[in-house]
């Protein structure tokens, strides 16, 4: 029977070891630093931020939303009042074109005209190229006069070249019209 009590003190001892060895794992976990408080606290401001960031761009997002129906009526009024009907565009324009250059004192050489349908927008592009011929002053007087036009143009680009004592100037304008 001594054998029998041997051997359970034994197993016993063994499971006790184990059950410390175990023990002494966990403190060593649970010691272990993780994180310091300063840097718990940098963490902290972080996160903050990146919420405070985040609500921001919900609000945003929320205002845009609400001022969708605003900003589709200022495109619709804009498509109406500054876009000219493609039936009449055309003759507008030449006819802008050459009211400027007449006032700036400016003569034209050619004005062309090169279409370009937009599909799903009702819009028709319409590169202008154009050139005139003057002073200096005449041509900035006309330019200004451009930015001024009832009509609605993009300046694509300016060249400048003289020529027999006046200066020639090539505009690659755009416009556009309603289909």
């Amino acid at each position: 029977m001594n054998e029998g009590i041997q051997h359970r003190k034994n197993l016993i001892r063994r499971v006790l070891g184990v059950l410390l060895a175990l023990d002494l794992v966990l403190v060593a976990v649970n010691l272990r630093p993780t994180m310091s408080r300063q840097e718990q606290k940098a963490e902290e401001e972080h996160l903050q931020r990146q919420h405070d960031l985040w609500a921001a761009d919900v609000r945003r997002a929320t205002e845009i939303k609400q001022r969708l129906p605003q900003v589709q009526r200022e495109c619709d009024q804009f498509f109406v009042q500054e876009l000219r009907e493609a039936s009449s565009g055309y003759s507008s324009i030449v006819s802008d074109l050459g009211g400027l250059a007449r006032e700036a004192g400016l003569k034209t050489d050619a004005v062309t005209f090169r279409q370009h349908e937009i599909s799903n927008r009702g819009v028709t592009e319409v590169e202008v190229a154009a050139t005139v011929e003057g002073e200096y002053r005449s041509l900035v007087s006309f330019i200004n006069g451009l930015e001024r036009s009832k009509n609605f143009y993009l300046l694509d680009s300016l060249q400048l070249a003289s020529s027999t004592g006046t200066l020639k100037l090539n505009l690659q304008l755009r416009t556009y019209f309603r289909s």
